[in-house]
């Protein structure tokens, strides 16, 4: 004779229904795997210890869908609204604190093992400017019965102050880029251009995610300009890109500052940019004889233009970027006067802007012998006529 095996429910006795099923496991055959559509968590119910033993009635007298926390304070930055979150602060894209508290509560709530099939939805109530309180509504099968859940969350908006905000308004700078020229003041264009190289390094950089990279300070003076950032691995990116920009060369030295809490010691770093003397648009006299020349460049070797020829001019190798020349001018002292006649394809006739006299020149490759005004540049070394600047 043979008796059948029942089971009983551990907490009120009553006897349990038992799927035959349960109790026979599955051949293992490609069928096993595609039984059940439930998640894995519920394939294994009848392995997670007493709870799962307990007959309907008593599992779901003590059954939450929902694991949810009291309350969820979150920490924001009162002036990017940064949050605080672990041991850092991270740079949300929230369209206000309603979707930051969103977030949060969606990240806190769990959800419980036995349970698919879940849905949720999130209701906000703005209680006050610091509190938020969200209706959070969830339902899902259990035991192959609908089951749903209402759980209110209060979130609480506190504000601080972030770790790189603080150091902005504290003036915080780890690093100086000085701007200087050889034997000059650097070009209106030269300390603009360096100081939207400064703020562009400091954009990639932040795209990356780099919460301490900012520019501090931006100043200048009669001699170039200092620009103050926060870290020495952004003024060393600012020195090489204004030097592969602009030509020269730079250096750094290192200022002991302090000590920090580990006793390390802590230097700031000047990285000090030289630019070379003559800067692309002034007009320079070489000691060759051959004409002055038109600065093109300054990068390597300066190279330009012969205003005499039209030619190309490039210094020697031993030379650089400083060849020994005289400074005439620039593009900037062109002044523009009538063009009287093309002699022939070494020189023409032009009015001298001073004298208004009629005047015989080079003809440089670069002039349009058709033109009934040229741009030219009167100095020391004479009457040239000059390129015409770009957007004229």
């Amino acid at each position: 004779m043979t008796t059948e095996a029942r089971e009983f429910c551990p907490n009120c006795g009553d006897a349990l229904e038992v799927d035959p099923a349960e109790r026979t496991p599955l051949p293992d055959t490609a069928e096993q795997g595609s039984a059940s559509n439930r998640p894995a968590a519920d394939d294994a119910a009848g392995k997670r210890g007493k709870e799962q033993k307990l007959c309907d009635s008593c599992y779901f007298d003590r059954f939450d869908l929902v694991d949810a926390p009291d309350r969820i304070e979150v920490l924001v930055c009162a002036r990017c609204g940064a949050v605080h979150r672990g041991n850092r602060w991270v740079d949300v894209d929230a369209r206000d604190y309603t979707d930051i508290a969103i977030e949060e509560v969606s990240q806190s709530l769990g959800v419980h093992l036995d349970a698919y099939d879940v849905s949720w939805q999130v209701d906000p109530e703005q209680v006050d400017q610091n509190t938020i309180r969200m209706h959070c509504h969830f339902s899902g099968i259990v035991r192959e019965t609908f089951v749903e859940e209402e759980v209110v969350v209060p979130v609480k908006i506190s504000r601080q102050t972030c770790q790189r905000c603080g150091r902005i308004a504290g003036d915080y700078y780890a690093s100086t880029v000085q701007v200087r020229a050889r034997d000059r003041d650097p070009t209106g264009e030269e300390v603009e251009r360096a100081e939207a190289i400064a703020h562009e390094i400091v954009a990639e950089m932040e795209e990356t995610g780099d919460r301490d990279a900012f520019v501090t300070e931006v100043s200048e003076t009669d001699e170039g300009v200092n620009i103050k950032v926060s870290t020495t691995n952004i003024g060393k990116k600012i020195a090489a890109k204004v030097v592969e920009e602009f030509g020269g060369s730079y250096s750094d030295s290192e200022t002991l500052v302090t000590e920090d809490e580990d006793g390390e010691e802590v230097y700031r770093v000047t990285y000090a940019v030289r630019l070379p003397p003559y800067a692309p648009g002034e007009i320079i006299d070489p000691e060759d004889d051959d004409g002055p020349v038109l600065v093109r460049s300054v990068r390597g070797n300066l190279k330009g233009t012969r205003l005499t020829t039209g030619e190309d001019y490039e210094a020697r190798f031993e030379e650089g970027d400083a060849p020994e020349a005289r400074r005439l001018g620039s593009l900037e002292d062109a002044e523009e006067t009538t063009l009287v006649a093309v002699e022939d394809e070494r020189a023409v006739q032009v009015l001298d802007p001073e004298t208004y006299r009629t005047k015989t020149i080079a003809r440089p490759d670069y002039m349009d012998p058709d033109a009934e005004s040229v741009p030219v540049l009167k100095s020391r070394a004479g009457l040239h006529v000059v390129p015409e600047q770009d957007g004229e």
